[in-house]
């Protein structure tokens, strides 16, 4: 296979742009360089893409490695002809490859194999021949009667050849493919109880049919579960004439005027029945199962992104509150930095005066402090929590607000090896308190520290495929980590982990170099760091800051292979270094056009357009952070109850997660609504994630309260009377 072209054609790009890309992640570039620092060289292809192109590219080196297998092994039975072997190059799928295969895959004892080793090969293929002059197929077997072999009848004899027929059949690759394909096309889903007696979360399913090609993807994970939890029983159906049909058209001679073609039907029938459907259903169950998994985990992915591209709530003291009832809730005070400055536990959902002595506790804390915003995980005793907070907001004279959080994967990292070596002093209950507070002041550094699959922004993650999940949701965090930039004095050994380039142990070397030196100078200092090699300082130095640094540059995404250019332009717009330390150079564009342009500018300075684009970006605003330009997320200092909500209110809320089926909205009542994808607007769209996102701000309106199942329906789309 030209892997090379089959990938122009899959992403629709030019032959250069996919030769450059393959050649720079075969010499061992991330993803997150290529698409930063290598934008000449593939077109400013953007990192989702490339990794993308770069799973497909594995993909299809797997499949040519199965082809070269598979083509090995039919030689070496010295089987080989060209048929197969031209089929063999023109497949493009792994079905293709081990359709193609299956005649000549080593098997265990069939009823076809053990027909043969009684010798009724030559009847079947006298049988499947189809002669019109032949005998009928039971005078036929007559010559193959031998008790010593196990063949005690004619009709023995006819059976085995029928197996050994019926084999074939479904060994026949172009008979398999038709098959599938019409499985694909009409086959049809069918659901039904194991017990309709029992009531569960699946009932909507109970007797349930929807054709393969139209079934929402959401309710084939639901489905799949269901079955792994023996509620639910499902099988996919086809019209068996169509199955008989194609498969007929396949096997019987033209004319049907053979004594032996009726033989043929029946064996083909009974490859169909107890050979070909099993296998083919299990294989559009894998298929749809796998297409699902792929489009849940890309959605993860997405909503992952934008999770962790919240803004931070940045040069404010936290206070973070860890909800809990009989053991209280755990309080946490950090500075802006993160750093911890006070602990403790208030018990707000005991007796009036334990609650009167938590408000006192919190009031002496915010004082001292001067803490102004207060992040409140959303786990148990959330909602008294929260009510406790808007309470002792409207009793104090102060600035602060408040917003509940997502704890999700909070007591994971609580009690993890990583929590335990930064706070060794705290319980892992204190831990948590830290992390939510922290979370609200810079979700990114935070949520690093945590295993993705635990942050709960996707639907159905638990039953995804750990290897395909773990890749594509480290794919993202790498992206984002990268995308924003790390301050190599303050970053944690799990954000530096993140940074491209860098391993575990040398994320730990360069914390271990940073505590026996003191703070890094420069980026150039990074090449003391034991086990950081060229290699690994190329990948990234471009994405770690230096505040502390004499060279301005170290601050900025300019990578130190474009410092000689940077200081050049710098220098034919009238600038120097220290001009950037002072802020950033917005007229530095004005001066480029006054010089000839940015195109003249580039082929001057000998850098390619995109690079020198990206250096003029960055002298504009040296080291901005890309979350700055996002609106910042909403605070409360009041809270309402589901009590409180009348269909047609007009609220404020921050999204929370978006499924296939719609949004859930946080609106400030302990519970979140959801919005139908119905709901979302007016004009058509195939997923809710086109117009919404994690962490925006969207307006919507009640429809419906069931404070009974606790479920609020809401609507994005503004109600006619309120207009």
């Amino acid at each position: 296979m030209d892997i090379i072209a089959a990938l122009t054609s899959d992403f629709h790009l030019q032959k250069w742009q996919v030769e450059n890309v393959v050649k720079l992640i075969d010499e061992g570039n991330t993803i997150p360089f290529i698409a930063r620092y290598r934008k000449e060289a593939h077109g400013t292809l953007n990192d989702q893409v490339l990794r993308e192109l770069s799973e497909r590219l594995e993909y299809l080196r797997n499949l040519d490695k199965r082809r070269g297998e598979v083509y090995a092994s039919i030689e070496a039975q010295k089987k080989m002809t060209d048929e197969i072997a031209a089929a063999l190059d023109k497949a493009v799928t792994l079905a293709e490859i081990e359709d193609i295969y299956r005649p000549y895959k080593p098997k265990r004892r069939t009823r076809a194999s053990v027909a043969k080793e009684k010798g009724l090969e030559p009847l079947a293929e006298a049988i499947y021949a189809q002669s019109p002059d032949s005998p009928e197929p039971i005078v036929m077997a007559e010559g193959y009667v031998d008790p010593e072999k196990g063949v005690e009848t004619p009709q023995d004899a006819l059976q085995g050849a029928m197996d050994i027929i019926a084999e074939n059949i479904s060994d026949n690759a172009n008979i398999r493919r038709r098959l599938r394909n019409l499985f694909t096309v009409t086959g049809i889903v069918n659901v039904k109880a194991a017990d309709e007696t029992v009531e569960s979360v699946y009932t909507m399913y109970y007797d349930f049919s929807e054709p393969v090609n139209r079934i929402a993807e959401h309710r084939v994970l639901a489905i799949d579960r269901g079955e792994r939890e023996g509620i639910l029983k499902v099988s996919v159906t086809m019209d068996p004439v169509k199955a008989s049909n194609t498969i007929n058209s396949e096997t019987l001679a033209p004319g049907g005027n053979s004594p032996c073609t009726e033989t043929v039907r029946a064996a083909g029938k009974d490859a169909y029945d107890r050979l070909i459907y099993p296998s083919i259903e299990r294989e559009i169950r894998s298929m749809m199962t796998e297409k699902a998994a792929a489009s849940a985990i890309k959605l993860f992915s997405v909503n992952l992104r934008e999770l962790l591209l919240q803004p931070p709530v940045k040069g404010k003291v936290a206070l973070g509150l860890d909800p809990g009832y009989r053991t209280g809730c755990k309080v946490a005070v950090v500075d802006p930095t993160g750093r911890v400055l006070d602990t403790g536990v208030i018990y707000v959902t005991h007796s009036d005066a334990q609650r009167d002595a938590a408000k006192a506790t919190v009031k002496n804390l915010i004082k001292k402090y001067g803490v102004e915003i207060i992040a409140i995980g959303n786990g148990t005793a959330s909602k008294e929590t929260e009510i406790f907070t808007s309470e002792l907001l409207r009793e104090f004279d102060n600035n602060a607000a408040y917003m509940v959080v997502s704890e999700a994967g909070a007591s994971v990292y609580s009690a993890s090896k990583l929590a335990a070596e930064e706070f060794p002093q705290f319980d892992v209950s204190l831990r948590s308190a830290v992390s939510i507070a922290r979370r609200l002041q810079d979700p990114l550094a935070e949520l690093v520290k945590i295993d993705p699959k635990a942050i709960g922004v996707g639907q159905y993650q638990h039953d995804m495929p750990k290897k395909e999940l773990s890749q594509a949701l480290d794919g993202v965090v790498e992206d984002c980590v990268n995308s924003v930039g790390v301050d190599l004095n303050t970053a944690s050994p799990s954000l530096l982990t993140r940074v491209a380039g860098i391993n575990s142990t040398v994320a730990k070397n360069i914390v271990d170099y940073r505590e026996e030196n003191g703070a890094f100078s420069s980026r150039s200092q990074l090449k003391k760091v034991p086990k950081l090699g060229a290699k690994a300082f190329e990948q990234c130095a471009g994405f770690l800051r230096v505040p502390e640094s004499k060279n301005a540059l170290d601050n900025t995404s300019v990578h130190p292979e474009s410092y000689d250019v940077a200081k050049a332009l710098l220098e034919d717009c009238g600038f120097t270094l220290k001009d950037i330390s002072k802020g950033g150079l917005e007229e530095i564009t004005a001066r480029v056009d006054e010089l000839g342009g940015e195109e003249k500018t580039a082929e001057r300075l000998g850098v390619g357009l995109p690079t020198l684009q990206d250096i003029i970006k960055e002298l504009r605003r040296p080291g901005r952070d890309p979350r700055d330009e996002l609106p910042p997320p909403m605070l409360r200092t009041d809270v309402m109850d589901m009590k409180d909500l009348v269909p047609g209110m007009e609220l404020k809320g921050t999204v929370r997660n978006v499924i296939d089926f719609g949004a859930f909205v946080d609106i400030g009542v302990h519970q979140d609504g959801l919005v139908h994808v119905s709901q979302i607007t007016d004009r058509y769209i195939k997923h809710p994630s086109e117009v919404l996102k994690v962490g925006e701000i969207v307006t919507v309106w009640v429809i419906s309260v069931d404070t009974a199942k606790k479920r609020i329906s809401l609507t994005m789309k503004k109600p006619k009377d309120v207009e």
